[in-house]
């Protein structure tokens, strides 16, 4: 009698479904089409009907919650909530190596700048294991990070004397290197900075300053990506992450791959195109009234001198930073697929 009780109390177990997951996610900008089209509707709709109810998701965003941008992975690591989202480039302070997942100007195309995602992510998730005891989820971006100025220029060397506002610390050390000012200045409080011309122009992605008004406040688009993709890290708390059975790590990692991840990776380089269009009227606007910046062509020479910048001083700057171990790391995976080889010692 014993030993049937013991077999019906194991069937019973075998036969006990999940048991409900609760996640706490933070999501990035709230305002910007990245969360609006594709994080929302993952973590609200997607992921927990995937789930069959076993996965229940409670969101907001890192602005919602008025968190410092470079607490977001720290506070994740720390378990203060369950999986965070934001631009990578706000945690460089606390992983210098971090920079180099998101170089400006090695990609001018989506389909470049996820091949060098791809390349670098074993390195993103050593990183966010050893930095912010998190595993990665996923990568995906902002549209490239291009130049809104309120003032008039005609190409980069016009940028040379002007301050600046960065989308990131090698971005900055871009600007420097063309003889710009580099001024940290919130997203959220650019369109005050250049209305009172605390900054001359500005880095964004052309779709977040479309959504964000810059184009009331800005004349000029230098629609060359100075300060790249700005990849946008979801990762989820390792020790989260390590408590969960495998089928829902499994359910988890396919699903943001395929309902999250690929859809925004798919849409990017269209959206560049959209968002100039609404920006300066140079065609049809999907996201509503066109706007009248003026665009200014990018050279081949401007390409060049960019590029000649970036290989011979900045990412030898960042590789002073970083560590020879990274800065090799980097030549092995992300710079053999541009094609660039930062000099070690």
């Amino acid at each position: 009698m014993k030993k049937m009780m013991g077999l019906a109390a194991v069937s019973v177990a075998i036969a006990a479904p999940t048991l409900a997951e609760d996640l706490a996610v933070v999501g990035s900008w709230s305002s910007l089409p990245l969360h609006k089209q594709y994080e929302a509707p993952f973590w609200g709709e997607t992921l927990p009907a995937a789930s069959g109810g076993n996965l229940n998701v409670s969101l907001t965003t890192h602005n919602q919650m008025n968190l410092g941008l470079g607490d977001i992975y720290p506070l994740l690591g720390q378990g203060v909530y369950d999986v965070a989202m934001t631009v990578a480039d706000y945690a460089v302070s606390d992983a210098p190596e971090l920079e180099g997942l998101d170089v400006p100007l090695l990609a001018l195309t989506a389909d470049e700048a996820r091949a060098m995602v791809d390349a670098a992510r074993p390195m993103v998730s050593d990183i966010y294991r050893d930095r912010f005891n998190s595993h990665v989820l996923a990568i995906a971006p902002y549209p490239p990070q291009v130049v809104f100025c309120n003032a008039e220029i005609a190409g980069l060397d016009d940028l040379a004397g002007k301050k600046i506002r960065a989308s990131g610390r090698m971005t900055a050390k871009f600007l420097e290197a063309l003889g710009a000012e580099g001024v940290n200045v919130s997203f959220s409080e650019v369109p005050g900075a250049l209305q009172k011309g605390v900054v001359d122009c500005a880095v964004t992605g052309a779709g977040s300053g479309y959504s964000a008004g810059w184009w009331e406040v800005s004349t000029h688009l230098l629609p060359i990506p100075l300060g790249g993709w700005d990849s946008v890290v979801t990762a989820i708390n390792m020790d989260k992450w390590n408590s969960l059975d495998a089928a829902t790590q499994q359910l988890i990692s396919v699903q943001i791959a395929a309902e999250f991840e690929t859809p925004a990776w798919a849409s990017a380089q269209d959206a560049l195109v959209n968002d100039i269009a609404c920006l300066t009227g140079n065609g049809d606007c999907p996201s509503g009234d066109a706007r009248s910046m003026a665009l200014v062509d990018v050279s081949d020479a401007d390409f060049a001198k960019a590029r000649d910048v970036l290989v011979s001083e900045v990412l030898p700057d960042w590789a002073e930073r970083a560590g020879d171990d990274w800065a090799a790391r980097w030549n092995a995976s992300v710079g053999e697929t541009v094609g660039v080889t930062i000099a070690t010692n």
